[in-house]
């Protein structure tokens, strides 16, 4: 019969280390999503959907793929995509290719919405995250990120690589 193995607990510094991390992850969110809308009136889902739509040729993309790349459900992509199409920023349409797939399309207003949103909330990002932190910081917490990001998820590509 198996004995249950005794759980391998944090030690004092790594304790303290996860919570320092899982105090970012649920502050950093929030305070960019309160820096976006106040300035401009858009949700930080909102602002990274439109974003990832501007980076792209054609200004579209997949649902499904602009799910993945902004982190979120199909079904909550949906309800934000909806928001935005009423109020005109993006519009979406059946793929020609596969009609099984709908495509989500960055209109020209939306372009301008994320063109206008982008300075305020670059600058929060530069604030929050890279000025408390040296160039050798930086590059460790980018090495952080993508390590912890391969133990969630190995099969994952980083978004450098």
């Amino acid at each position: 019969m198996d004995v249950p193995q005794e759980p391998r607990w944090l030690d004092a510094e790594e304790s303290r280390t996860w919570l320092a991390l899982a105090s970012t992850l649920i502050r950093l969110p929030s305070a960019l999503d309160e820096q976006l809308r106040r300035d401009a009136g858009i949700s930080h889902f909102e602002y990274q959907v439109l974003a990832k739509l501007s980076q792209v040729p054609d200004r579209t993309l997949r649902m499904s793929v602009l799910a993945i790349q902004t982190e979120g459900s199909l079904p909550r992509l949906s309800q934000v995509v909806a928001r935005l199409e009423q109020r005109g920023w993006v519009r979406r349409t059946p793929d020609p290719a596969d009609g099984r797939y709908t495509l989500a399309i960055l209109t020209d207003q939306g372009r301008t919405k994320v063109a206008e949103a982008a300075p305020g909330h670059v600058e929060e990002v530069r604030r929050l995250v890279f000025d408390p932190l040296t160039k050798a910081q930086s590059r460790q917490l980018r090495e952080i990120g993508r390590r912890i990001m391969h133990a969630i998820d190995p099969d994952e590509r980083s978004p450098d690589n």
